[in-house]
């Protein structure tokens, strides 16, 4: 046999290892990229093998807007993309929607001058950043700022980076759009400099989108004018390609229906558990804690053991809605696609930066019911979008209107609370609107969102069980006969009643697939996370407390008084523990009223409850009052340094209890109503006033 030289050797080696590439592409490699396989399932939401250099992501994609959003409802994205799309389709902007999480900023010193940053940016909570713009926060906001090209405030590293910001706040909470205004002042204070106003929209006045419509077109003025922008007739340039797919059936292994990620799809979850990542929890125990017939407040036990999820007394829990059938057959009842419901389509960005909102091939039916905010109140831009696709010029004209019109469209939609299916309805009931686009849906609507609920246990009594409390939402509106019913609370009441061994539970008359997609929900299950909050007892147990919540904004308060119980029953000291809760009646809605004897046996002398039915007598009697007629008791407390803790309604309760304590601290200590409202301040200020509200 002829010996082999070198050269053959190389090329039978060539030869073999080409053909085990040949072989095995698509098993072991060339496997085309799911984005929900790996980068849902992430702890923080960094995304896997993408860049966190914003410079170079904006250079290989050829984009010269970037937008970035701080968003925890989903809202502040929303705005965003409108935005990109605007900014593109009037303007030739090469824009991309960026999510604050994803990208490192020590090189927002090397931004380009002939490029823009757009913040749009929500506040949460107590003046705080939304959980995905944290990192951006702390770091421009820091002490020692450290940028690539080094560079102090007095050489104002950012001079060459040209920004727009927007925030969104509500004037009910104590730190109002305190994200975009100090965002703001840093930027400024680096030497970046600002086009246009920094606006702000109110959710507490209910003018959010208002205020950002009128912020907007001042904004476009002054960009086009410092960028030298031509504008052009804004046509609708789709961001997403819709293909149905006759290739696969909603049996195909590989479609997802309703699943968050690859993970589920393949019925093999694993944490971390967080907002792209949510456990399916049992539902260990649900019950009805009102006692009347026409409405309803829910407790539930989910179990969250061998998840890994731990909580802390005060945290919250976030519920991964389902969409009401109802809604869902209206919507593609609408849109002409009731019949092709079950079709299987793929859903792909037409740019690079594009981000699919929910993971694909998928169908009609999965996308609507688990992925789009369809019962959320409609915007006028987005109405003025439709119109081009109406499906006669009558109901044309009438969108147009809609959309030009703010006061026509108050009375006729905003006020009305009606989403975007009701409203396609009401304009032309008689025709349906097959022409409109499914991509300009999935852009136009926010992702649906989960709810967060204030956990009602003790994480030292029960680490691995979480307790909810929530009022099943059903809003009539006056003048209408549109009744807004809460997407997840009903959702919630129907797993409660199918618990409790009804076959087909229709609250209000909605039905659920609450066996979730393939049945993955059987057996009563839920996706949640848990998120944490800075709504925390002291951690010494003998500290005073005092303690607002009426309603369902007892219930933080319940794990508190349950932890505190415990920690009486283990031979700790605990200090002296006020509650003051009201509601409607004592014979109807008062809530865990059997539990609170349990924990003052308990907690003996240290523990008090202070109750305010306000319809019980003629005139009606609120927890305010009941604050009032203690103002002795409770000055006393508060001097010696007492935690004050307020839960529930923001927009009157909350606010009308800070001005009251005010006035019970002026008048006990003897100062005047101005030095009271410092004091009050002062205490927000230490974390010894706390609140977790809502409006």
């Amino acid at each position: 046999m002829a010996q082999l030289d070198t050269l053959d050797l190389i090329v039978l080696v060539v030869l073999l290892a080409g053909s085990v590439a040949y072989f095995t592409k698509g098993t072991y490699w060339g496997i085309p990229k799911d984005p929900y396989a790996s980068s849902y399932a992430l702890a923080n939401g960094a995304k896997a093998g993408k860049t966190r250099n914003l410079l170079e992501k904006m250079e290989e994609s050829g984009k010269n807007c970037i937008i970035f959003y701080g968003s925890q409802t989903g809202t502040a994205e929303d705005y965003a993309s409108r935005l990109a799309k605007e900014g593109s389709s009037r303007f030739g902007l090469k824009t991309m929607v960026a999510d604050l999480e994803d990208y490192q900023y020590e090189n927002l010193d090397c931004f380009p001058a002939d490029k823009v940053a757009m913040f749009v940016l929500a506040t949460y909570g107590e003046g705080e950043p939304t959980d995905n713009a944290v990192e951006f926060y702390e770091f421009i906001n820091g002490e020692d700022v450290s940028f690539s090209n080094g560079g102090s405030e007095d050489g104002k590293p950012l001079a060459s980076l040209n920004f727009v910001a927007f925030g969104l706040g509500n004037t009910t909470y104590e730190h109002y759009n305190s994200m975009v205004r100090r965002v703001n002042d840093a930027l400024l204070k680096y030497g970046a400099t600002r086009i246009g106003k920094a606006g702000e929209g109110d959710d507490g006045a209910g003018t959010m989108e208002e205020d950002f419509l009128a912020w907007k077109e001042p904004m476009w003025t002054a960009l086009a004018e410092k960028m030298q922008l031509q504008e052009r007739e804004a046509v609708y340039e789709p961001v997403f390609s819709v293909t149905e797919r006759e290739d696969l059936s909603p049996e195909t292994a590989e479609v997802y229906l309703g699943e968050p990620n690859k993970n589920h799809l393949e019925g093999k979850s694993k944490g971390p558990y967080n907002s792209h990542n949510p456990f399916i929890a049992p539902i260990v125990e649900s019950r009805e804690v009102f006692t009347v017939k026409d409405r309803n407040c829910l407790h539930m036990e989910i179990d969250v053991s061998g998840s890994n999820l731990a909580y802390q007394t005060g945290d919250h829990i976030a519920v991964w809605p389902t969409n009401a059938g109802k809604e869902v057959d209206r919507f593609l009842n609408v849109l002409g696609l009731l019949e092709k419901r079950n079709t299987v389509i793929s859903v792909k960005g037409l740019d690079p930066t594009a981000r699919v909102p929910f993971p694909t091939p998928t169908t009609y039916d999965a996308a609507v019911r688990y992925h789009m905010e369809i019962c959320a109140p409609v915007s006028r831009q987005f109405v003025s979008s439709l119109a081009g696709f109406a499906p006669e010029e009558s109901s044309r004209k009438e969108m147009e209107k809609l959309g030009s019109d703010k006061d026509y469209f108050r009375e006729k939609i905003s006020s009305q609370y009606l989403n975007i299916a009701q409203v396609l309805e009401r304009i032309d009931s008689a025709n349906k609107w097959t022409s409109v686009p499914f991509s300009i849906m999935i852009e136009g609507l926010q992702k649906i969102q989960p709810r967060y609920y204030s956990i009602s246990s003790s994480s030292l009594v029960q680490k691995e069980k979480i307790s909810i409390t929530a009022v099943v939402e059903e809003i009539r509106v006056p003048g209408s006969e549109n009744i807004v019913k809460g997407v997840t609370t009903n959702y919630l009441l129907a797993l409660k009643q199918k618990q409790h061994g009804d076959p087909s539970p229709d609250p209000h008359g909605l039905t659920y697939a609450i066996t979730g997609p393939r049945n993955k929900y059987d057996g009563f299950h839920v996706p949640v996370h848990v998120r944490h909050s800075n709504f925390k007892l002291p951690s010494d147990p003998s500290k005073p407390i005092i303690m607002v919540g009426p309603g369902s904004g007892v219930a933080p308060f319940r794990g508190f008084i349950q932890e505190r119980a415990a920690q009486a029953q283990a031979g700790e000291k605990v200090g002296k523990t006020i509650l003051f809760y009201g509601c409607r009646k004592s014979t109807e809605d008062f809530l865990y009223k059997d539990e609170w004897d349990t924990f003052a046996a308990s907690l003996g002398s240290s523990f008090e409850l202070i109750t305010a039915f306000s319809r019980e007598q003629s005139q009606k009697v609120y927890v305010q009052q009941r604050l009032k007629e203690r103002a002795a008791q409770v000055n006393e407390l508060l001097l010696q340094k007492a935690n004050f803790y307020v839960c529930g309604d923001a927009a009157n309760m909350a606010r009308e209890v800070s001005v009251v304590l005010g006035q019970i601290v002026a008048e006990q200590r003897g100062l005047t109503p101005e030095k009271g409202e410092e004091v009050i301040k002062t205490m927000r200020g230490s974390n010894q006033y706390q609140e977790d509200v809502w409006s």
